[in-house]
């Protein structure tokens, strides 16, 4: 995603005084014609003036903007005009932020800010709270960034102002997009859409466009992010934004490259670079170069292919662009490992990974990740190419989790939002209607009134008449709001009939992206590199018993889970019989050994051989798994996992899994068995879909238990479960059970 801090920049300008009056060209002229008589004597109307034409030269003429800026700071001072002194401090902050010139932001910004305050205006401190969020954007301090977004908007909220609040809602969207929380990205989008649509602000609804198609792209929903970029292409048109339009031109080009429609991205980006070099904009020309270099390897064209990279990451690393920095590195990462130069290719691929950690570009990272793996299998460092597989599979599958539960967010927030349009417009319809209705009465009124002027009697009969038709047409609206408040109640019908079926879906979809993707992406790097030979005949033979292993473990976990899908449907019969709880622990944590010995984790069994319940087996083994799966999730390296299991009472039994690691809070505690949590990432930044446990609770009590958790925050975690003691003879259960 570009850099947003530009786009802040030319947004902020947008109501920039709005206490002044907007004048015509031709009075501007004569403001600038008069200037000397004026600089003498000056008053707060010419200072107003100043700075308004300060801010129409502030996307064309930096150095135009800085001259009226410096006039109107002078003159304030002179007068002691304090509002005139701070948005001429204002605008030439921005303009210092836009050249790179920090120290004069910081200095220009600070002042306006202390003057807004002294004087009370709290428009105008909104206006640079935001431009600071712009300044720790380029610093990628996000945490400051984010505080100083809520503030401008908390601001605009206090003020009731429309407009502040439709960007501060955009600026939102744009930070947590970056931090690829695409559903609250989208989420702010299509509030911040819904206001600048009342307000008909073309190029704002544009630039939220050209945003929300941005979101789309990243989660690969391509051909709805072309319809957005499209949109946001024919109003940049319309309004005659050249910036915009480049912005849009490389956006569709980028997301025809996604689609490897190689030769139409580059008509596009083309299109895109040429715009940006006739306006000097790095950034613009940088990304384009990326792009287009990428377009060129695919087809092979390795000249231009090289050129392209090489100019960008001169560019990225001159004007320290740290996101195209990454971009680039990867690119290059990409170039290499194609033509099998795997030395250089390693190196850029370490490059694009040490930045995107260091600044938290996880979806970059993800990039890296992969580009470092084909490097190292290239140069036959296998062990390492497998460990560094293994990241990226890890980091790639929390991505696509998220972005899974996200896609079917992004579709319910766009039904919602054409919901509340369509409600909108049917209400606008019949309030136009109405006014008109209401018009063409009072002329027709004031027609018979000329007519029947001397007719008294004439003109009373007729004043009766429209007050019986005004009672009908207010009978009318009566019995329409009616009928909008009664679609109103069918569509949350509707909604929550969706919901209701969606549910099951949206579990199911979070179990396979939680623990299905990964054991068959390791499987299909696997396989992949057999296929490359790039491993030996008698390598591949000593890999096959550990591929067995996790092709059977995935063929039964796909049983357990067709199981539990089983398990929520209303005719499901629970199966219960007698077994050792030993054989379900030995089989689960002998899958989750390997896992375990990786991050350092002791695991420990201390489950008696001789112990028999009665439940459904395959339910027990699901949550197990779930206990374990999490007490490694979310313990470090030498922390032990203690599996035990006894008598509880008479007639139960339970089991227990106690591990050191991180713990939880009281707020964790009180909310894990209620409903569906925000998943915390683990010690090593493994994913969750936060529904393990309740998938636990259910399958538990489904088979007559109880299940509860003990937990200290730094001291560990500890869950026990109890079941039906067995009564019978145990029956031999394994992981060939068919269900």
């Amino acid at each position: 995603m570009r850099i947003t801090a530009i786009i802040f920049s030319l947004l902020f300008t947008t109501n920039v005084l709005a206490t002044t009056n907007r004048n015509s060209i031709d009075s501007i002229k004569n403001i600038i014609s008069s200037s000397n008589k004026n600089d003498l004597k000056p008053d707060t109307q010419y200072i107003n003036n100043l700075n308004l034409i300060a801010e129409r030269f502030n996307q064309n003429n930096p150095d135009s903007t800085l001259f009226y800026c410096n006039k109107a700071k002078v003159l304030s001072q002179k007068i002691n005009y304090k509002y005139g002194q701070a948005t001429a401090s204002f605008l030439a902050a921005q303009i210092s932020l836009n050249s790179g010139n920090y120290k004069d932001f910081k200095r220009g910004l600070n002042e306006a800010i202390n003057i807004y305050k002294s004087v009370n205006n709290l428009s105008g401190l909104s206006r640079c709270y935001s431009l600071y969020a712009a300044y720790f954007e380029f610093y990628s301090d996000f945490k400051s960034e984010l505080t100083y977004l809520n503030k401008s908007l908390s601001i605009s909220k206090q003020l009731g102002d429309q407009r502040r609040i439709g960007e501060g809602y955009k600026n939102l969207a744009n930070f947590y997009a970056t931090k690829v929380q695409y559903s609250t990205a989208l989420d702010f989008y299509y509030k911040s859409l819904e206001i600048e649509i009342t307000l008909n602000d073309k190029k704002l609804i544009a630039d939220i466009y050209n945003d929300i198609g941005d979101v789309l792209k990243s989660m690969e929903m391509y051909n709805p992010a072309l319809n957005y970029f499209k949109k946001a292409l024919l109003m940049y048109k319309g309004i005659k934004s050249q910036t915009r339009v480049s912005v849009a031109y490389l956006n569709i080009g980028g997301t025809f490259l996604a689609q490897k429609d190689y030769y139409l991205a580059i008509s596009y980006l083309i299109q895109s670079l040429n715009i940006s070099r006739t306006l000097d904009d790095k950034d613009g020309i940088c990304l384009n170069y990326i792009d287009l270099g990428l377009s060129y390897t695919y087809l092979k064209q390795n000249a231009k292919a090289i050129q392209y990279l090489l100019d960008a990451e001169k560019i990225s690393i001159k004007f320290d662009f740290s996101n195209d920095q990454i971009r680039a590195f990867n690119a290059l990462a990409v170039f290499y490992n194609k033509q099998g130069n795997y030395k250089k290719a390693y190196d850029y691929a370490i490059k694009a990974k040490n930045l995107a950690t260091k600044y938290g570009y996880l979806d970059l990272l993800s990039n890296s990740l992969l580009q470092l793996h084909y490097a190292l299998a290239g140069l036959n460092n296998y062990k390492v190419a497998y460990s560094v597989l293994y990241q990226y599979t890890t980091l790639k599958d929390s991505l696509f989790s998220n972005e899974n539960i996200q896609k079917l967010t992004s579709f319910n927030l766009e039904s919602d939002f054409n919901i509340k349009q369509k409600k909108i417009s049917i209400l606008q319809q019949e309030k136009d209607a109405a006014y008109k209705q209401r018009i063409d009465q009072q002329r027709w009124v004031i027609t018979v009134a000329m007519i029947l002027l001397i007719a008294m009697i004439a003109i009373s009969l007729v004043y009766y008449l429209q007050r019986l038709k005004q009672q009908k047409i207010n009978l009318m609206l009566e019995e329409k709001n009616k009928e909008v408040l009664d679609q109103k109640t069918d569509i949350d019908e509707q909604a929550q009939k969706l919901n209701s079926l969606n549910s099951l879906k949206d579990r199911l979809i979070s179990v396979l992206a939680h623990d299905l993707r990964a054991p068959l992406s390791t499987l299909r790097g696997l396989f992949g590199l057999l296929q490359d030979d790039t491993i030996s005949y008698k390598e591949m033979l000593e890999m096959i018993p550990s591929v067995l292993k996790k092709l059977e473990y995935t063929s039964d976990f796909l049983d357990t889970l067709l199981f539990w899908i089983n398990s929520q449907m209303e005719n499901f019969e629970n199966f219960a019989k007698s077994f050792h709880i030993k054989e379900v622990v030995v089989f689960e944590t002998s899958n989750y050994q390997e896992q375990a010995n990786l991050k350092g984790i002791t695991l420990i069994d201390n489950v008696p051989d001789n112990l028999v319940v009665s439940a459904d087996p395959n339910s027990i083994r699901i949550v197990v798994r779930n206990l374990v799966t999490n007490a490694i999730k979310f313990s470090n390296q030498n922390d032990n996992i203690e599996i035990t299991a006894g008598s509880f009472d008479e007639n139960n039994a339970f089991v227990s899994v106690k591990d050191t690691g991180t713990g939880m809070s009281e707020e964790q505690l009180d909310k894990i068995f209620k409903s569906k949590v925000n998943s915390k990432a683990g010690t090593q930044n493994e994913s969750g879909t936060g529904m393990g446990m309740l998938f636990c609770k259910d399958l538990v009590e489904k088979c007559n238990g109880k299940i509860w958790v003990k937990s200290k925050l730094g001291e560990g975690t500890e869950f026990t479960f109890t079941i039906p003691k067995g009564t019978m003879k145990p029956t031999s259960i394994g992981p060939s059970k068919t269900l």
